[in-house]
C-alpha cells in the first residue's frame, strides 16, 4: 500500500473515532434500556437475529483497533450494568454462530407448509413447489448478512430455473412491505417474496437471521443453513438435490 492509501485509512480511521474524552452516559443509556424493555421483551427473537446480524455487520470494522476500542468500551458499559443485556447477548450468540447440515434423502423429514401473502397480495402456498427444489431463505432488510446472500439468491433464481430451482424469501421486517418492496424493488429481486410471522419462523425452528433451507422435489428439508455461509456451498448444495433421482 502506497502513502497516500495509508494516509486515506488513517483519515478515515479519524473520522471515526469518538473524541479523546468521550464518556458512555450509563444511567442515560439504561434508562432508554429500561424504557424499551416493556416493549421489546416480548419480542426477543427479534432482537436475537438483530443482535447476529449486528454482530456479523460488524466484524469487519472491528479490525481497526480504534473502532474495536470504542465498541467494546459502548458494548461493556451496558452488558456490564444490566443482567437482562447481558442474558440477550449471551443467550444469543450462542445460537448465532454459522451451521451447515446435509441430510441423506432417507433422513429427511417434509417441510411444513404455510400460506404467506407475496407483493401483490397473492397467497403462495410452499406445497405448490412440489417437484421443483426449493430454497427457503427465512430474511429481513436490516439483517447485514442476509443483504450479502441475496444476490447470490437472485444469480441462482437466474440460472437454475430453468432446471427445476426456485428461490422464496420469508421476510420477517416488522413494517412489512412497507420496508420490502422498495428493497426488493431497489435490488431487482428476481424470486418471490413473502411476509412472514413468528408462527412461521417457530414452525422452521429459524431463531436466527439470516436462515436457509434447501428442499427437495419432494417437498423435504434435505439441507439446512444458520447464519452466512459461502456461496459455493449453497451451489454443491443445491447441485446435489437437482441430481438427485
Amino acid at each position: 500500500m502506497d502513502s497516500n492509501s495509508d494516509q486515506w485509512v488513517e483519515e478515515r480511521l479519524a473520522e471515526l473515532t469518538p473524541g479523546r474524552e468521550w464518556q458512555p452516559d450509563i444511567s442515560r443509556g439504561l434508562a432508554r434500556f429500561q424504557e424499551r424493555r416493556a416493549k421489546v421483551i416480548h419480542r426477543k427473537r427479534r432482537w436475537g437475529w438483530l443482535v447476529a446480524g449486528t454482530i456479523a455487520a460488524g466484524l469487519p470494522l472491528m479490525a481497526f483497533p480504534t473502532t474495536r476500542a470504542f465498541a467494546q468500551r459502548c458494548v461493556s458499559a451496558c452488558v456490564s450494568q444490566s443482567s437482562w443485556v447481558r442474558d440477550l447477548f449471551v443467550g444469543n450468540l450462542s445460537s448465532s454462530a454459522p451451521s451447515s447440515v446435509f441430510l441423506k434423502p432417507e433422513n429427511r423429514k417434509v417441510a411444513p407448509d404455510f400460506v404467506l401473502d407475496d407483493a401483490s397480495g397473492k397467497p403462495v402456498r410452499l406445497s405448490q413447489f412440489r417437484g421443483k427444489v426449493v430454497l427457503l431463505n427465512f430474511w429481513a432488510t436490516w439483517c447485514a448478512p442476509c443483504r450479502v446472500e441475496i444476490p447470490w439468491f437472485i444469480e441462482f433464481q437466474k440460472s437454475q430455473q430453468n432446471h427445476g430451482f426456485a428461490a422464496l424469501g420469508i421476510s420477517l421486517d416488522e413494517d412489512g412491505w412497507d420496508a420490502v418492496k422498495p428493497y426488493i424493488d431497489e435490488h431487482k429481486v428476481n424470486y418471490r417474496i413473502v411476509i412472514g410471522n413468528d408462527d412461521v419462523a417457530q414452525l422452521y425452528g429459524a431463531a436466527s437471521l439470516p436462515t436457509t433451507f434447501i428442499i427437495d422435489r419432494s417437498g423435504r428439508i434435505a439441507a439446512t443453513h444458520v447464519g452466512i455461509c459461502g456461496k459455493s456451498e449453497y451451489e454443491a448444495d443445491i447441485k446435489a438435490v437437482l441430481d438427485e433421482q
